[in-house]
C-alpha cells in the first residue's frame, strides 16, 4: 500500500487539506515518520518549502528507495535516515511539524511514539496524522496482506485519551469511526 501511486494521489489531497486547516512558515522545522519511499517527504517539500526536512524510516530498504524518489532538486533539502518512532533522536522541544501518514498503528508501542512526537515538537508545534482503526486493517484480507501488530492497538477513544495526555489539541480533524482519522493536533503550552 506504501508504494502504490493511489497513496500518493490521497498523501496530495491529505496535504492539501492540511494547508486549509493550519499554516507552516518556511523557516520550519520539519519531521517525517514512517517516510516510506519518500513520496510524502517530497510532497511536504513541494506544499511547506520547510527550512529542513528530516524523514526516516525503520527499514534501510525504503530509505534506499526513498533516495531514488527523491527528486533532483529536493536531495540537498531533505535528510533521510533509518530512525525508530519510538525514540526520535532530537532534543525537546525543537520541531515546528511532525507528519505521519498512516505509521502510529505500526508501532508496538503507539503510546511512546505519541510521547515522543509531543517531546520533540515545540509548543505550538503540530502533529499531522493520518491513522487506521483496527477494523480497517485486522480484517481477514487485511491480515493476509500486511503486517500490523496485533496487541495494544488504538480505536478513536484511545488515540485521543494518549494525544490529550501528551499535550495536545486537535485543530481539526476528519474521522470515520470503523476506518480512522485525519487530524491537525496542536501542542500545548505548559502552563
Amino acid at each position: 500500500m506504501v508504494n502504490n501511486p493511489v497513496r500518493v494521489m490521497i498523501q496530495r489531497r491529505i496535504i492539501k487539506w492540511i494547508k486549509g486547516v493550519t499554516r507552516i512558515g518556511s523557516q520550519a522545522r520539519i519531521l517525517e515518520i514512517g517516510c516510506g519511499r519518500g513520496a510524502g517527504a517530497c510532497l511536504i517539500q513541494e506544499e511547506f518549502h520547510p527550512a529542513t526536512l528530516h524523514a526516516f524510516d525503520l527499514d534501510q530498504r525504503m530509505i534506499r528507495m526513498a533516495g531514488r524518489y527523491l527528486k533532483a532538486e529536493s536531495k540537498d533539502k531533505i535528510c533521510l535516515y533509518v530512525g525508530d518512532a519510538s525514540t526520535l533522536p532530537y532534543r525537546d522541544g525543537v520541531l515546528d511539524a511532525v507528519f505521519g501518514f498512516g505509521v502510529l498503528h505500526h508501532l508496538p508501542d503507539w503510546r511512546a511514539g505519541v510521547r515522543e512526537i509531543a517531546r520533540v515538537l515545540k509548543p505550538g508545534g503540530i502533529y499531522f496524522l493520518e491513522e487506521f482503526y483496527p477494523q480497517f486493517y485486522q480484517n481477514f484480507l487485511a491480515r493476509r496482506l500486511f503486517l500490523h501488530p496485533e496487541h495494544d492497538r488504538f480505536y478513536s477513544h484511545d488515540l485521543q485519551a494518549a494525544l490529550a495526555e501528551a499535550g495536545f489539541e486537535f485543530q481539526g480533524r476528519l474521522e470515520q469511526k470503523m476506518l480512522g482519522i485525519l487530524a491537525v493536533a496542536v501542542k500545548q503550552e505548559l502552563i
